[in-house]
């Protein structure tokens, strides 16, 4: 008995395997082998051709089966994980309009931003619980105002997730989470956002029908079975974004819980158990995949880009020619907490949402040219990464959300010891460290959504924890003073 995961991502499409007595993922493959090509016709825009996730999700399928010697009818159900945000059309036949407007694409921002203050900031916030931005609604505000003859032909709009469980199926349907995510949903009426909808001017029927996120939401058909290698009718019992995706790899389902990813750009999630909003808009908030009419699970983002890139950086241009990133940490080390007074605002990867759409950069303070070395600088960029976090995550704790707890792969910037104790010793937080990742997930959302698992807590009950990093109590006063000196910094420029 195994369960299939996949997670479509703009740079790869990867499946796992995972065995259902067990909870182990026993084979994990990966494709395109160098990274997916995002096309730009234009500054701005980030579009990819749905065949091409297609096309590798067929390559990696292929691969975990061989590899692990499974026979097509021990896959009992099969989960999907993917990219949010992005905008997928098709017509009555199934066949795809265009390319995908994906996450990254930033040509819908005036359209959300028009809807926002048209529509009125207060009701867009406390139905959507967001701005229209640059989501999926306002993407296809775009296509309707710049392609029309395209629009027209329009049967119905789906994200990435959507549009693979459609080539499984044949079958088209979403879920809440993944309308929300789109802001296609309306929080205070539980159902789809009339309002947006309208002043949008889109049909109702360009929403797909609605499943509960851990469902069936259609089997493999004849045709996708001779293609995969798989067994015809094989569920397809659960799909979720990548982000709440991610956290439900790290078990995170209950509000005051927290997962974090830290890697070139940095991400909190947070379950709030209120619809709630930010009055400012720095974080984004979504249903999570637990979220129901009945009980209010919603996750909330927090995203900062300028995170892991500041370490690669620091590697390249400071750093002793040929250090790794573990010798690094050593040398950082060597320097107490506080990095002897330098602060590093990380914030040069764009414009930061936690900021309010600020750019201002990255910038260094306190630095003495008689006192200060490479390690005083390396450490001080990891502090402020952390900082960012704390940063965020008061905004987090504003909106009613306790961190008492981040849980995290154990991988990119968690692999760091100073990043960890540093985090848990500004935040209070105890940091536990597991060996997951989002395809595996989504293996076991769907063992959730079969019913072969009978909640989260046997779904996860194998999940492998790796290390557990505590707050430190008597270092807490030297890190508050490091992150006190760092807000000043960062309130001067904002």
């Amino acid at each position: 008995m195994y369960l299939l995961g996949y997670d479509i991502g703009s740079s790869s499409v990867k499946a796992s395997l995972v065995n259902v007595i067990t909870g182990k993922c026993v084979s994990s493959a990966f494709f395109p082998k160098t990274e997916a090509k995002i096309m730009a016709v234009q500054p701005g825009w980030a579009e990819q051709d749905p065949q091409n996730w297609w096309d590798n999700l067929k390559l990696a399928t292929q691969a975990v089966m061989a590899e692990s010697s499974a026979k097509a009818d021990e896959v009992d159900a099969i989960g999907i994980s993917y990219q949010m945000h992005g905008l997928v059309c098709v017509d009555k036949n199934q066949q795809v309009l265009r390319p995908a407007i994906i996450w990254c694409d930033s040509r819908a921002v005036p359209y959300g931003q028009k809807a926002f203050e048209t529509l009125g900031e207060n009701t867009c916030l406390s139905h959507l619980l967001n701005s229209p931005g640059n989501f999926t609604a306002s993407k296809l505000a775009w296509v309707k105002e710049n392609e029309p003859e395209i629009f027209e032909k329009i049967d119905k709009i789906m994200l990435p997730g959507d549009y693979i469980a459609m080539k499984l199926s044949g079958t088209i349907c979403t879920t809440v989470s993944g309308l929300s995510e789109g802001m296609f949903w309306d929080f205070q009426k539980n159902e789809v956002a009339g309002f947006l909808m309208d002043y949008y001017g889109f049909d109702h029927s360009l929403i797909p029908e609605i499943k509960p996120t851990f469902s069936e939401q259609g089997r493999v058909n004849a045709w996708a079975a001779q293609e995969l290698g798989l067994k015809e009718g094989t569920p397809i019992t659960y799909r979720g974004g990548d982000q709440p995706n991610n956290a439900l790899s790290l078990n995170v389902f209950n509000p005051g819980e927290i997962a974090s990813t830290a890697g070139t750009s940095g991400v909190v999630y947070g379950v709030n158990g209120e619809v709630d909003y930010d009055p400012k808009s720095r974080v984004n908030t979504f249903a999570h995949v637990n979220h129901t009419a009945e009980q209010t699970r919603l996750g909330v983002l927090l995203c900062i880009n300028g995170t892991g890139i500041l370490n690669s950086w620091v590697k390249r241009m400071v750093a002793p020619e040929g250090i790794s990133y573990a010798e690094m940490n050593t040398l950082a080390a060597q320097v107490p907490i506080g990095s002897g007074g330098i602060s590093i605002l990380p914030f040069g990867n764009g414009a930061e949402r936690m900021l309010e759409n600020r750019e201002i950069g990255c910038s260094l303070h306190g630095v003495n040219f008689n006192l200060h070395g490479k390690e005083h600088i390396i450490r001080a960029a990891q502090e402020g990464i952390v900082f960012s976090f704390k940063y965020g995550i008061d905004i987090m704790e504003q909106m009613g959300i306790p961190v008492q707890k981040i849980h995290a792969g154990h991988a990119n910037m968690f692999l760091s010891p100073i990043f960890r104790n540093t985090l848990a010793g500004v935040t209070g937080a105890t940091i536990e460290l597991y060996d997951t990742d989002g395809s595996v997930g989504a293996a076991k959302g769907a063992g959730m959504g079969a019913g072969i698992y009978k909640d989260n807590n046997e779904a996860f009950a194998t999940l492998e924890k790796l290390a557990v990093i505590e707050p430190n109590v008597k270092d807490r006063a030297a890190y508050d003073e490091a992150y006190a000196r760092w807000k000043s910094a960062l309130e001067k420029q904002i």
